[in-house]
Parts: C-alpha cells; structure tokens; sequence
C-alpha cells in the first residue's frame, strides 16, 4: 500500500522528468506525443492503485518502464517510446482481466 508520501513522491518524480523532456526538447510534436501517452498510462496506473488490482510490485515495475519510455522518447525513437506505452497499458489491462478471473474461479 502507497503511502501518502510514496504517492507525492511518485508526483514529484513524474513532474521532473516531465519538465526535463519539455525544457530539453523545444516543444516538438514527438514530445508532446510522448506526454499525452505518459499521463494516459500515468492515469491509468493510478486507478489501478487505488482500486488494489494490480500489486503494488507489478505498479513499480510499471513506473520503471515508464521511465524507460521517456528516456526513449527523450533521445527522439518517438514511435519505440510510444510502443513501450503501449505494452505498458497492456501489461496492466492483462493482468487485471486475470486478476478478475482468478477471483471469480475462486468463489
């Protein structure tokens, strides 16, 4: 469970980084393509976290490759960062269906 602070943390962490990839790269569309994507998959791991679906190892790992992706997107492969995204959002999709199945199959 995120504590108050893990979760200014996690914030803090996500401004930063966002504001080194919009100072460093001059407001192009791929930055702005990868910062769309990062809140989707940012909101998206959010909701995941307060509904307790995915465990909060799978959440970090999520985070991590995260950061991955903005270092990709930030050296200008566009397309392979907003492939990361993707498999991110599927990653966790996947394993809330499973998550759900198990705990139907259990009852």
């Amino acid at each position: 469970m995120a504590t108050q602070s893990q979760h200014a943390f996690q914030w803090a962490l996500t401004t930063v980084i966002m504001v080194e990839l919009t100072g460093t790269v001059a407001a192009g569309s791929f930055a702005r393509g990868c910062a769309a994507r990062d809140m989707q998959v940012l909101k998206m791991i959010e909701e995941r976290e307060n509904t307790k679906l995915v465990s909060a190892e799978q959440l970090r790992d999520a985070m991590l490759t995260m950061m991955h992706a903005r270092t990709v997107c930030h050296e200008g492969y566009v397309l392979d960062a907003l492939a990361i995204y993707d498999q991110i959002a599927q990653n966790i999709a996947a394993r809330v269906l499973s998550g759900r199945t198990q705990s139907t199959e259990i009852r």
